[in-house]
């Protein structure tokens, strides 16, 4: 898996890991993160996500960051925001009102780029990846964020059945990724109703990870 398959996904608008509505555990869990309005959450990997557009509405600043540039354009399109875009080192920004995203290469992406941030919302962003990059994501978001407070969404299921993305991700693999860095709480494990993509079945996990 390459940057190749995921701007083939966009093209080909195969895109059904793009929900319809804000998350319901966003809406349900956000507020454990604690963060006054106006503060700022980094979005990794965010697509077009209708998340942000809900997190701008609850007063938030928004930054993100997305590899296929045809899908932040959708993104601001839907929003009814006309961006500013400029180079910034190896990838572009797309600035408005309470929102900048960064198109390109995540690894690109330093901390000097992406600023300061409050809080990282992260549903799509680590269940995208597979195992090789995993830790390197990891310790590069902990490093660009100096291991801001999360809420992190995974799925968990029998991987001889299905193969990601979104891929499996066992609690155990979570606590090795940031247990070092964070004081982790698993606030809920869910049974996803018909299993995930219909194909099986699957818990769908939210934690909260606090320094």
């Amino acid at each position: 898996m390459d940057a190749a398959f995921w701007h083939q996904k966009w093209e080909a608008n195969e895109i059904g890991f793009h929900e319809g509505e804000a998350n319901r555990l966003l809406v349900k869990y956000f507020n454990a993160l604690s963060l006054a309005e106006g503060r700022r959450v980094f979005v990794p990997l965010c697509g077009k996500t209708l998340d942000i557009a809900w997190l701008l509405s609850n007063g938030f600043r928004v930054a993100g960051a997305e590899l296929v540039e045809s899908a932040i354009e959708q993104l601001f399109s839907e929003l009814g925001i006309e961006p500013e875009i400029s180079e910034v080192g190896e990838v572009k920004r797309y600035s408005a009102k309470n929102i900048d995203i960064f198109v390109g290469n995540i690894f690109s992406v330093s901390s000097e780029i992406l600023g300061s941030v409050d809080a990282i919302y992260d549903r799509a962003a680590l269940v995208a990846l597979p195992e090789e990059i995993r830790r390197r994501y990891t310790g590069h978001l902990m490093e660009i964020t100096d291991g801001t407070p999360q809420l992190l969404l995974t799925f968990e299921y029998d991987r001889s059945v299905m193969d990601g993305p979104p891929f499996s991700i066992s609690n155990s693999e979570v606590i090795e990724h940031y247990g070092d860095r964070y004081e982790l709480t698993l606030m809920e494990s869910i049974a996803i109703p018909g299993g995930l993509k219909g194909k099986c079945a699957a818990t769908e996990n939210v934690w909260l990870l606090k320094k």
